[in-house]
């Protein structure tokens, strides 16, 4: 599968072509998954080695603010359950009538059926008050956090497995299902397994909650909102977006 072809002046750097496939296959045919997860236990070797890829995403100031909290028990995954529930029924009365009978009808969680529930944390001051990188830009622990939901999201992916992020909760009932410290802030409650298939799209953008929009519609140059339609990348961009609905159709058939 040659989809992301390299230029002729290839960087000594770059993976083979391969594994280069390998890598936007994974990156393509993700999914947040809620309702395909099967009853198979996932192993610890293929747990670890998705834990280990999230322990080795990026940080500011290589702070590694994360924790990762692995769920099986049955029990803590009603607690966690309630919380989402309780939240859930709330978000409903926050849209518009037509809306809300879409929202009402989507499946957003998997916490019960999925065989390991994993909630990534940020210790917000594990390096002390001052980091560096985050002398101006607080957030930054935080979105460290989310580099390593990406991490062990695409990691899952190419050991065969399915994650969906659950986001519906309120934090402190999270934080009391799992008996998260208040000085700890979760990240991400991930319900991560085997699945019967990936849908070719996500399931948000099925239902028609919203579409994909355009990658060139995304990208300005040298100043906000600037577009170029001249620029050769724009073309690039309109192919490889192409390229990348190939590999999502190509994957879900696998």
């Amino acid at each position: 599968m040659n989809t992301m072809p390299a230029h002729a002046a290839q960087d000594v750097h770059a993976f083979t072509q391969e594994a280069r496939d390998a890598v936007y296959q994974a990156i393509f045919s993700r999914r947040d998954v809620r309702g395909q997860f099967l009853p198979t236990p996932v192993p610890d070797a293929v747990l670890s080695r998705i834990l280990t890829a999230a322990h080795h995403a990026p940080s500011v100031g290589f702070m590694q603010p994360w924790n990762f909290l692995v769920v099986r028990s049955p029990e803590t995954k009603r607690r966690v359950h309630d919380a989402f529930a309780k939240a859930h029924a709330e978000a409903a009365d926050m849209f518009a009538d037509e809306k809300r009978s879409v929202y009402q009808k989507l499946k957003l969680e998997g916490i019960v059926e999925s065989p390991v529930g994993i909630c990534i944390t940020c210790d917000r001051e594990r390096t002390g008050p001052v980091v560096v990188g985050r002398t101006h830009m607080k957030t930054m622990d935080l979105y460290s956090s989310v580099c390593a939901v990406q991490n062990l999201w695409l990691a899952a992916r190419a050991e065969g497995l399915g994650v969906g992020w659950v986001s519906i909760f309120h934090q402190a009932d999270l934080q009391e299902a799992l008996g998260i410290p208040k000085g700890i802030t979760p990240i991400a409650y991930l319900c991560v397994g085997y699945v019967s298939h990936f849908h070719v799209k996500p399931e948000l953008e099925t239902a028609g909650w919203l579409p994909r929009l355009p990658m060139q519609e995304l990208v300005y140059f040298d100043q906000w909102g600037q577009r170029d339609d001249a620029q050769p990348l724009v073309a690039h961009l309109q192919r490889d977006q192409a390229a990348a609905e190939s590999i999502r159709q190509t994957a879900a058939s696998a």
